[in-house]
């Protein structure tokens, strides 16, 4: 029997124009192509006259090219009639429209056998409705925008009928496996898979010669956070703490990677609450950053920080982990389940701010063993998380049982296991 062939639906994925976006699907993916043959689809939103937006919002969907290759896989980016705000609800049915024909002809071809989403809405949601039209079966990934989405009663029951739909969904932590029970989604659906982190870029540079790249002094105290500038990643929970902080360790500098993206861009309120807070010496926006660059940042560090409201599973949290740094992290999604030992770092609960404080000053005044830090991330690489995946998927082809050996139903999953 040949290999299935897969074709990817995502709404978030690299582009020329958008090159960091979903670069943890693709990470994932691309590593599943060297053993399966693949492709993408990736529907762009767009309606008429939304290119005037721009001249007030310049990143406002910027799309890229309708087709290019990327490490030798085909990446589409059909048109998808999306209408802002109060079109939501129906995005799920246009980009299932938009990547129709697309889909239709890949699997005429014989190239689409599986579809595998990426995120429950609008995604998933899509891609049920495109493995109804073709008479394929498909999977769906849970990334962390589900409970917020399945808090919508517009929203709630397509996206449960979605996951029940589908020949596996697989989730990167076991907490959303939980929310998808919780919504009514049979347990015997679910995988866990975390995301993993690939060693031969993220590995620590000598931190002296780091900081010297970034010009920051090399007896500094570094602390720094990783995201895309909205509200939901708490920047700005760190920037209020550091004039406390700053009293603890005068030499301190905070560093924000990261850039605009489609929930929105925080940059100019961030930088009025650095100037408000006399930080402008003490906070440095490096912007966004390709994954090859970001291990500056990160071998610069003394301890990375992520205090965000919701995730699902933070890859960029095994990313400082594999450059030797420990991570203080807010406890949502599946922050816990990476952080799983006080000689990673700590967990605080979301929202309190001064165990956010305690944490943070804590850890940057403690000696690390950074060396463990290191083979605990090594041992979360991509390779165990793709062997699950090309078994379910191959399992799925033979239409059999899609379970995936060595990973029960109902198993919690514990990535790496104790550093």
């Amino acid at each position: 029997m040949s290999e299935p062939s897969l074709l990817v639906v995502s709404s978030l994925f690299p582009s020329s124009a958008r090159p960091t976006a979903g670069v943890f699907i693709r990470e994932r993916m691309f590593r599943v192509a060297r053993e399966l043959p693949l492709s993408v689809v990736s529907p762009q939103p767009w309606f008429p006259g939304q290119s005037l937006l721009r001249l007030v919002s310049p990143g406002y969907r910027v799309a890229g090219a309708a087709h290019d290759v990327q490490q030798g896989i085909d990446v589409y980016r059909p048109r998808a009639l999306c209408l802002p705000a109060v079109g939501r609800h129906w995005d799920a049915v246009a980009m299932a429209l938009a990547a129709w024909p697309l889909a239709r002809r890949l699997r005429r071809a014989g190239r689409c056998d599986i579809l595998d989403a990426h995120f429950a809405y609008p995604d998933g949601c899509a891609a049920a409705l495109l493995g109804r039209w073709l008479g394929v079966p498909y999977t769906v990934t849970l990334r962390g925008t589900e409970p917020r989405h399945l808090g919508q009663p517009a929203l709630r029951a397509r996206i449960v009928a979605a996951l029940a739909g589908a020949a596996r969904v697989f989730t990167v932590s076991a907490s959303l496996r939980e929310v998808g029970i919780a919504a009514g989604v049979p347990a015997s659906q679910f995988t866990v898979v975390g995301n993993g982190v690939d060693a031969s870029v993220f590995h620590p540079l000598p931190r002296a010669e780091a900081r010297a790249a970034l010009g920051l002094p090399a007896d500094a105290v570094v602390l720094t956070t990783v995201g895309a500038l909205v509200e939901r990643k708490g920047f700005h929970r760190v920037i209020a703490l550091l004039p406390r902080l700053r009293r603890r360790y005068p030499g301190l500098v905070y560093l924000i990677v990261g850039g605009a993206s489609p929930e929105g861009d925080s940059t100019a309120r961030l930088k009025r609450q650095v100037a408000e807070l006399g930080l402008d010496g003490c906070v440095r926006f490096l912007g966004p950053m390709a994954p090859a660059q970001l291990r500056v940042p990160l071998s610069a560090s003394d301890v990375f920080t992520l205090p965000s409201s919701n995730e699902g599973w933070a890859n960029v949290i095994l990313e400082a982990m594999a450059c030797g740094v420990p991570v203080i992290a807010s406890d949502v999604g599946g922050n816990a389940e990476v952080v799983s030992a006080p000689s990673l770092g700590d967990i605080y609960p979301f929202g309190d701010d001064e165990a956010l404080y305690q944490q943070l000053e804590r850890a940057l005044g403690q000696t690390w063993d950074r060396a463990a830090i290191i083979d605990y991330a090594r041992r979360n690489s991509w390779d165990s998380r793709v062997t699950q995946l090309l078994g379910a998927f191959r399992a799925i082809a033979r239409g059999g049982a899609c379970g995936v050996p060595g990973m029960p139903e109902g198993d919690k999953f514990s990535p790496g296991g104790q550093p």
